[in-house]
């Protein structure tokens, strides 16, 4: 445990929770990767390609750790898996904002060209991706890492901040 320690830069028990979470989210990621592959009730099959699922995406996360670990700046390793938490929940939900709000406003694929319709859901979570972003980067105590990251996000689309 000291070298895991050691390694992801953890100095108070309470920073364990970051990586201990990590891991669950990675696992319930997996596991949706293989029900949505495997479209059996065989136990044995979801919990065999959940662990094999699982660990593809581990490493896939640790070689993208180990590649951005130089060009965020962040103060300690076990941060960025703060960092990709918030990408994750962020991505996620402005999926579910966008949706209800695209009804509300009475757009359908049904009133309107699907190609149009996506075009404009895209458009709409993009929106309520950059808010929610900053809003998930506070909650997580990274504010100041996402709003610099969402400056040069913005002058990238072409507005100034």
């Amino acid at each position: 445990m000291e070298k895991f320690k050691q390694t992801w830069q953890i100095t108070k028990n309470w920073q364990l929770l970051f990586p201990f979470v990590g891991l669950l989210l990675v696992l319930y990621s997996g596991y949706k990767i293989s029900t949505a592959i495997f479209k059996t009730n065989s136990t044995a099959i979801i919990l065999l390609s959940t662990l094999i699922s699982s660990f593809l995406l581990l490493k896939f996360f640790l070689f993208l750790f180990k590649k951005l670990e130089h060009k965020w700046v962040l103060n300690y390793k076990w941060e960025m898996i703060r960092v990709f938490m918030v990408f994750a929940f962020t991505g996620s939900s402005s999926v579910f904002v966008g949706r209800p709000i695209i009804k509300w406003l009475g757009i359908t694929q049904e009133n309107l060209n699907p190609a149009l319709y996506w075009v404009l859901y895209v458009l709409l979570g993009i929106i309520f991706y950059q808010i929610l972003l900053v809003c998930f980067g506070w909650l997580f105590g990274q504010f100041e890492f996402f709003w610099n990251f969402e400056k040069k996000m913005l002058r990238r689309f072409g507005l100034k901040i």
